[in-house]
């Protein structure tokens, strides 16, 4: 699927853009890897560039996919405990998490997939600062995806995405 994968690029990064609008209004400071067709460098870079600036959080967003086209939904994806890796981060990752999936969930009504903890995803691996990997839903699901793909549903997603940093940030 070459072409979704450049409309799931387009989308996530519209979604990003939009995220970014809304927290600057919030008064936070935002750093992005990101803001064009291509990033600066591999997962392991992302982090580190989180890392250096001490970021309150480090917030990844995604638009997933699966063979199954009838999949859809929100998850929240966050680091499992590591000793020595992600035990630093674990549990703050894991209040971040909660707080941006409910906000998010509430902001679009999108079918909540829950909680994820992984062990396997470099950009957790190498973070030093509270980290998720937002997956906003499946460019595969053809309403989920036209959604996704519209300006007032990527509002929406921001909208819950800001809620979230800011009900996490505040606590």
């Amino acid at each position: 699927f070459p072409g979704r994968r450049t409309l799931s690029h387009r989308a996530v990064l519209a979604i990003a853009g939009r995220t970014r609008t809304l927290l600057l209004r919030r008064g936070y400071r935002v750093a992005m890897t990101r803001t064009g067709s291509t990033f600066r460098g591999g997962n392991v870079e992302r982090a580190r560039f989180c890392n250096r600036r001490g970021a309150a959080l480090m917030l990844r967003i995604h638009a997933d996919g699966s063979s199954d086209p009838s999949r859809r939904g929100a998850s929240t994806l966050f680091p499992a405990r590591r000793r020595g890796w992600t035990d630093d981060v674990h549990g703050r990752s894991r209040r971040a998490a909660r707080s941006i999936q409910r906000s998010l969930v509430g902001a679009t009504g999108a079918r909540d997939l829950g909680l994820v903890e992984r062990s396997d995803l470099t950009g957790f691996n190498w973070a030093d600062v509270p980290v998720v990997l937002v997956e906003t839903g499946f460019m595969t699901n053809p309403t989920e995806g036209r959604l996704l793909r519209s300006s007032a549903y990527q509002w929406r997603v921001a909208r819950g995405l800001a809620a979230g940093v800011a009900a996490f940030t505040s606590a």
